[in-house]
């Protein structure tokens, strides 16, 4: 192993202090006994208001930010991402890749961490059209993450389109972020209006977003080339991974958004893996461009069409894959696990397991694998499936396209 940087060994050792730490003077209920009585006092009050918007109801508006809500959810991102891939745009994949998958756990953890109650249901109407919507509503409402991942991704395309196309144009500039503002105005206030968010949680998401972005803004230059050309990545960034999964607060209830994080967490290991792999074969700066004579709209559409099914496989592939190894592997390890959805047959033996299934398990306990605790192999085998799935995107089904004639 070549060229380990001190950065790495800091940041790694860094996230294991903040585990153990964490745990031994137990940070998550201390921040959480601050912060969720004052949210969730801001939430009750802001009833009232949230009533008022709702008096505007009709079912074009309903149907207008519920498509937009499905527009900017994870859901969307994960599907629309393969396609800048396959359209000879890689920096901006991997950059929109590992900026969703920041904002999803900087969003999901504090979710969690404060655990705030969205809007009660009734008075407020909830209008949760999609499946995915409903499973979103399970989830703690501060902060808003659509409205956090809908700044930063909104205002990095922005910047990105304007250094391609090099523009310095104040005036255009100035309608780029216009069209972004109210993007995410019509965003935040869509969340609002179908009665998934507060005020606060939306003004909590826009704060946070732009704090995101700005950082963001100021490194990914420095991401972009490690992940290109730097050593230990693939290596460095699943050993990332895995603590992150670690350093994930437990909620004060089970909530989707660990499993969310799960998700997105595979999907950037994923493509930075297979990116750092097949940097200078599939994804360097010269290579042929959607609308260009290289790569005609008929081609990208043959592209797709031959890409999506592949990954759809690789997807169902490494899911049944990892459903049969990670079980041998922990029993092999002496490591005890439970599945709350994917493998039925593996149950917990002790009642006392039995009415823990649900909850995550603590800092410590996920570190030191306590004897008295379970683990659900579900998280693993999530965390494998849409690695599969991601890594496909940028090695396998690229690597097809030539010998396709596309």
């Amino acid at each position: 192993m070549e060229g380990i940087h001190g950065w790495q060994v800091i940041s790694v050792f860094g996230i294991l202090f903040w585990i153990l730490i964490s745990s031994f003077l137990k940070l998550t209920q201390k921040i959480r006994s601050i912060t969720q009585p004052w949210v969730t006092q801001q939430v009750i009050n802001e009833t009232p208001f949230i009533l008022q918007i709702q008096g505007a109801q009709h079912g074009f508006l309903d149907a207008l930010f519920s498509t937009l809500s499905c527009v900017v959810s994870v859901p969307f991102y994960t599907a629309f991402l393969p396609l800048l891939f396959w359209s000879g745009h890689g920096k901006l994949g991997r950059q929109m890749t590992l900026l969703m998958a920041i904002c999803d756990y900087i969003g999901n953890v504090i979710k969690d961490l404060v655990s705030a109650p969205r809007p009660s249901c009734p008075p407020i109407r909830r209008v949760t059209a999609t499946e995915d919507e409903k499973e979103n509503a399970l989830e703690y409402g501060f902060s808003s993450s659509h409205t956090l991942n809908t700044v930063c991704l909104s205002g990095y395309l922005v910047h990105y389109v304007l250094d391609y196309i090099n523009y310095t144009d104040g005036f255009l500039i100035l309608i780029g972020v216009a069209i972004a503002c109210l993007f995410v105005g019509l965003i935040g206030f869509g969340r609002i209006y179908l009665g998934m968010h507060s005020p606060v949680d939306v003004i909590g998401g826009l704060i946070i977003g732009l704090v995101i972005l700005r950082i963001w803004l100021m490194v990914h230059h420095h991401v972009d080339q490690f992940i290109v050309s730097g050593h230990n990545v693939t290596s460095y960034w699943a050993t990332l991974s895995l603590l992150l999964l670690f350093a994930y607060p437990t909620p004060e209830f089970p909530t989707p958004s660990f499993e969310y994080h799960t998700a997105f967490n595979g999907v950037a290991l994923g493509i930075v893996s297979g990116v750092q792999q097949t940097y200078l074969q599939f994804h360097h700066e010269n290579v042929p461009r959607l609308f260009t004579p290289q790569l005609t709209l008929g081609l990208y559409m043959r592209r797709m069409a031959i890409g999506i099914p592949t990954i759809l496989v690789v997807k169902l592939c490494s899911k049944n894959l990892s459903k049969w190894v990670l079980p041998v592997v922990c029993n092999t390890l002496g490591i005890p696990i439970r599945s709350s959805s994917y493998i039925p047959a593996i149950t917990v033996k002790t009642a006392d397991k039995k009415n823990d299934t649900k909850r995550q398990p603590g800092y410590l306990n996920k570190v030191l694998l306590f004897p008295q605790d379970s683990y659900d192999v579900d998280t693993g085998i999530r965390f494998l499936q849409y690695a599969g799935l991601a890594w496909s995107v940028v090695d396998l089904v690229p690597s097809l396209f030539p010998h396709l004639g596309c």
